[in-house]
């Protein structure tokens, strides 16, 4: 603390100390959680220097060779693969209809949630919404294969209008439909969670006196608890925003498969392939990175344009 007087030094350090000795307890909690990162995600981060080496699990990865080109091999291949832009087109899109499909869902739940009076039709449709959560994915994936099945339910409700049975999940065009409808059914419930707690904390003066200004139902909605809930909505639309470059990998792993790679195959699947199948870790080390890079900087522009538009944000 150059260029600080030593009497305003010594204040700011009793300061200090006097809120972490008050805290300790609070830091306490705090540590375990931080070590867990520490240990499981900062330690690790090491390991994406292979993606500049030619690694080779029995040399390691201290003294695996780096590659030519000042490192940039594994990129340059990534680039010039023929599969990159199909894969990067597909996980694009794939996230920009998770944006503009499943992430206002919950919020329109919770608004709608809000306006209902009876206690028991409320909470039966908030525990019925939220079931989907607790399901594993596999299990997710599994009820969508019978459900869309040649004998499941949806080609069984078709048949009753006519409509010939068909494999839809071998459909190339109907991938990122089923994609993304079943990712609002699975997520529109306990997402709406944050925002019906914002919804409950608006003061009921505020409804009172819109009444008593003549407003009815729908500008209430508009004027009162829209606002109430844009700024957990910003943040959690930058978090969204973070992971834009993932795409519910593990889901598209699941439901994908070669007749639909044309539009659902994205880098986390690639990834997988020509990473661990292929046993192709530098490669696979070079297309995370770029993943991350980009998912990095999505956050970073996401939460300068929420500072400038509005005075929420997450720093």
């Amino acid at each position: 603390m150059e260029g600080i007087p030593e009497t305003k030094q010594l204040s700011w350090l009793h300061t200090h100390y006097d809120a972490i000795r008050r805290s300790k307890y609070f830091l306490l909690m705090l540590l375990p959680g931080l070590v867990y990162y520490i240990i499981f995600h900062y330690i690790p981060m090491y390991g994406i220097t292979i993606a500049f080496k030619d690694y080779s699990i029995f040399e390691g990865i201290m003294t695996s060779p780096w590659t030519g080109q000042r490192g940039m091999e594994h990129f340059i291949e990534l680039f010039g693969s023929p599969d990159f832009m199909r894969v990067f087109r597909n996980t694009l899109l794939l996230s920009i209809y998770l944006l503009l499909f499943s992430f206002p869902m919950p919020i329109l739940l919770a608004l709608s949630l809000n306006e209902v009076k009876s206690v028991i039709w409320k909470r039966s449709v908030q525990t019925v919404s939220y079931l989907p959560h607790f399901i594993s994915t596999v299990v997710i994936s599994g009820m969508i294969f019978n459900f869309l099945s040649l004998n499941g339910v949806v080609n069984q409700f078709l048949g009753l209008f006519g409509v010939e049975s068909q494999q839809f999940l071998l459909i190339p065009d109907y991938f990122r439909t089923i994609f993304v409808t079943s990712d609002i059914w699975q997520t529109i419930g306990w997402g709406s969670i944050l925002y019906l707690a914002a919804l409950a904390g608006v003061d009921p003066q505020l409804y009172e006196a819109a009444k008593m200004d003549g407003a009815n139902r729908w500008q209430q909605i508009k004027h009162i608890n829209i606002p109430a809930i844009i700024p957990t909505a910003i943040i959690l639309f930058i978090f969204n925003i973070g992971g834009i470059m993932n795409s519910g990998f593990e889901k598209v792993l699941l439901l994908y498969n070669p007749n639909t790679y044309e539009t659902a195959d994205v880098i986390g699947t690639f990834v997988y392939r020509r990473g661990i199948l292929g046993a192709d870790y530098s490669f696979a080390a070079a297309a995370g990175l770029f993943q991350s890079v980009i998912g990095f900087g999505l956050v970073i522009f996401a939460n300068w344009a929420a500072r400038k538009i509005s005075s929420n944000s997450l720093w």
